[in-house]
């Protein structure tokens, strides 16, 4: 079992001083929250909702693609994230001939022993950077089906568990076809959510060549949270509360996607999880102790979109998965 990085051993207490004055957990948390969204944010210029919904992916325990043009920062965005924690990092650059062992390691002979040894791949890490995740073939994209969903491996007849803090960042170009590999659809089920960046606004564009005159932002970026710290973000965005009501309206919103006309294939039960959990997280984000439809609707496209897929003739028409969700969450009556 892999030595887990710096932090993790160290846990938390349920409360901390604040001038000798006790601190909530849930007040904690957000701080925590809070400075890592700055600190992204000093980097990633027009991407404020972006980054929200990839740190309520982050604090909820799921994992992100990142699907979008070139050179819209989607790679920059991970390693933002990873520069505002002291946390292990590893990036992988897939390509066609990436084989799996490259991600998840191999046991080599050791003569002076005269035993095998493994040595760990790039996925024993806490944030892990897939770039251009479908360039890759199957078989290397299915090692981090297992990781992903379970947080462990299976490498030559035995079981490794991964780190508590496992965090995939996977990117992927849209509008390339060659030398690519579309990512099934077991694949997509296992992320959390889809995030579209999109290009800035001129005005944002313009800061960004401003900020990156003389040298880029990401190396002005100083560590704000340890894994502790996250670890007890997660720890309280699980204690956020989820009314019968609410639940019913995820499961609702989740259904839906099963019967509407065009989809060949809806959401899973998997889906409603990562939904609830990115609701509970946002609503610790707004310092709310119980998920409200809001936080639901807000993350719910980018939830459930990816994870469908429509009948040729749907797509012919010029429907499209987002639209999908989108006119569910107008047609799904919502809780009072």
């Amino acid at each position: 079992m892999p030595t887990p990085a710096s932090g993790v051993d160290n846990p938390v207490s349920s409360s901390r001083t604040d001038g000798g004055r006790d601190v909530a957990p849930t007040a904690v948390a957000r701080g925590v929250y809070l400075g890592l969204e700055r600190a992204i944010c000093s980097v990633i210029r027009g991407q404020a909702a972006a980054v929200r919904r990839l740190l309520a992916a982050f604090a909820s325990g799921g994992h992100v693609l990142l699907n979008d043009y070139p050179g819209t920062g989607k790679t920059t965005l991970a390693k933002s994230l990873a520069r505002a924690m002291s946390a292990r990092f590893t990036r992988i650059q897939f390509t066609p001939d990436l084989l799996p062992s490259d991600i998840l390691g191999v046991a080599i002979f050791d003569q002076p022993t005269g035993e095998f040894r493994f040595h760990e791949g790039p996925v024993f890490t806490n944030i892990l950077l897939a770039d251009e995740i479908n360039r890759a073939s199957p078989r290397t994209q299915s090692a981090l089906l297992e990781a992903m969903a379970e947080g462990q491996v299976s490498v030559e007849g035995e079981r490794r568990v991964l780190h508590e803090l496992f965090f995939v960042v996977a990117t992927q170009n849209p509008i390339e076809f060659r030398g690519t590999y579309p990512l099934p659809e077991a694949q997509m089920d296992r992320f959390a959510l889809q995030l579209d960046l999109g290009y800035l606004a001129p005005e944002d564009e313009a800061a960004v060549l401003e900020a990156q005159m003389h040298d880029h932002p990401l190396d002005r970026v100083e560590a704000c949270a340890t894994v502790a710290d996250v670890l007890e973000l997660r720890r309280a965005v699980r204690g956020v509360r989820v009314s019968d009501e609410m639940r019913r309206y995820i499961v609702a919103l989740v259904a839906a996607t099963r019967k509407t006309a065009g989809v060949r294939l809806g959401a899973s039960p998997r889906a409603s999880l990562s939904l609830m959990k990115a609701s509970q997280a946002l609503a610790l984000f707004d310092g709310l102790d119980c998920v409200t439809p809001d936080q639901v609707q807000e993350i719910a496209v980018p939830t459930l979109a990816h994870r469908l897929v429509l009948d040729p003739q749907a797509q012919y028409s010029g429907q499209s998965q987002r639209g999908v969700v989108e006119d569910i969450l107008r047609q799904v009556p919502v809780p009072a």
